[in-house]
């Protein structure tokens, strides 16, 4: 092929594999634009006939220099603002060829501004052909912002192979750009676009190479793309590791759009989705907003169980909601959905938190008799309570106790010991608890 006729998968080398035909989408792109994306900087412009910008040659002659500025720099700017926000493209020309005559210094600013407007015509061949004459012909180089931005033009038209051509030929095969989150998930998306999953996730796993971290863009994309592939527990496992990374969707909207996409692809155990999902928020103090995660899971026919209920009852007490822990309490019991150990000693927990120990151990002593055995962190969380209002004798049968019903004294255990008797100013029973743990 020749001239702007010249296809995306041309000349490039990349993968055959990766590559698709997009004739039909370019059967749906107006005539205007079915001459194929150029990739490569062997497509010239087409120009048209001189149109001179309806401004006096006067505001352009050559003024002192101010750095690497002349006066009436902004002016050409301005003008390319301007034609760029009406798509008048054979103006932007002319304005291009003025500044080189007269040595204007090009900034990146105004080329991605002509990048959009080439986006908001479907002209993705016009914003390749640009970014690759940016350099050599106008002394411009181009930074990941124009990168992107052109990346995204070609996204818009759904060329996802030639997107990933264009990528391969200045990212990976040239090393011209640095690629950042916005690249990566650009790429993921096409990937994903293209069925091709299993190249997606390895891109991925190489963000960490280029110094990227993936964003919950990054996470979702995937995750979808597992989910339309009926790879349901590949899904999940991102999602849990999404948490643990400590990337998570900032708003809560976002948080139920990703439940109600994996619901869509039946993408679930959903208690564990949604619990994952309330885990989330709670761990960044926002644990109103797990009770609503929870009242639309509820809506949408799932009922919350032990793991959940825990999560929401400790992260309002220790946000200081403790009556909207209580009434999270009540309410668990009205819905038919009995307390097990993990809940009661969150509970446990927040009423030490609100210095209520007396409090907590009746609801130990309601524990026991239904069955249940606490565990090391029920009588730590309940030893603090008691050393926290000034009850150390109380907190040492509680210690005494746990050894009665054959609990394990851990670690945590003797540092609460150790630190309440340290703060009661008994130094000398700090010292023997912690020889006696020692040996």
């Amino acid at each position: 092929m020749a001239g702007n006729e010249l296809g995306c998968g041309g000349h490039l080398g990349m993968n055959r594999n990766m590559a698709v035909d997009n004739r039909d989408v370019e059967a749906r792109l107006p005539s205007s634009q079915k001459s194929g994306l150029a990739v490569g900087n062997t497509v010239s412009s087409t120009h048209t006939s001189p149109i001179e910008p309806p401004i006096s040659d006067e505001i352009f002659k050559s003024g002192p220099k101010l750095g690497s500025y002349k006066v009436g720099d902004s002016t050409f700017y301005s003008l390319i603002e301007n034609y760029a926000n009406s798509g008048e493209f054979a103006s932007l020309e002319m304005v291009f060829d003025r500044m080189k005559r007269e040595r204007r210094v090009f900034i990146e600013k105004s080329f991605i501004l002509v990048f959009k407007s080439y986006g908001k015509s479907h002209l993705p061949e016009k914003a390749v052909d640009l970014f690759y004459r940016m350099l050599g012909e106008f002394q411009c180089r181009p930074t990941v912002r124009s990168f992107n931005s052109v990346l995204n033009v070609i996204f818009q038209v759904r060329l996802y192979s030639c997107a990933l051509e264009f990528h391969w030929d200045v990212v990976v095969g040239t090393k011209k750009i640095s690629p950042n989150v916005l690249t990566f998930n650009l790429v993921i998306k096409a990937m994903c676009r293209l069925g091709l999953i299993d190249r997606a996730i390895e891109v991925f796993r190489e963000m960490p190479v280029w110094n990227c971290a993936p964003d919950v863009f990054t996470y979702c994309t995937l995750m979808d793309g597992l989910c339309k592939e009926n790879r349901i527990d590949e899904a999940v496992l991102l999602l849990d590791e999404m948490q643990t990374e400590g990337c998570f969707p900032g708003k809560l909207d976002k948080a139920i759009s990703l439940l109600d996409s994996m619901v869509l692809y039946k993408c679930v155990p959903n208690d564990v989705t949604y619990g994952t999902i309330i885990n989330g928020l709670v761990k960044q103090g926002r644990a109103v907003d797990g009770g609503r995660a929870m009242i639309s899971m509820e809506e949408r026919g799932h009922h919350a169980n032990e793991y959940v209920f825990s999560i929401l009852i400790s992260g309002l007490f220790k946000e200081g909601k403790s009556e909207e822990a209580m009434r999270l309490w009540k309410e668990m019991s009205e819905k038919g959905c009995k307390p097990n150990t993990v809940v009661y000693s969150a509970l446990i927990d927040g009423f030490c938190r609100e210095g209520k120990p007396d409090d907590a151990k009746e609801i130990l002593s309601e524990m026991l008799t239904k069955g249940f055995m606490p565990n090391a962190f029920t009588y730590s969380s309940l030893m603090r309570g008691f050393f926290k209002t000034g009850n150390s004798h109380k907190a040492i049968l509680v210690w005494k106790e746990m050894a009665n019903n054959k609990c394990m004294h851990n670690e945590v255990c003797y540092s609460v010991l150790i630190n309440g008797f340290y703060e009661d100013g008994n130094l000398e029973e700090a010292i023997m608890v912690w020889k006696q743990m020692l040996a």
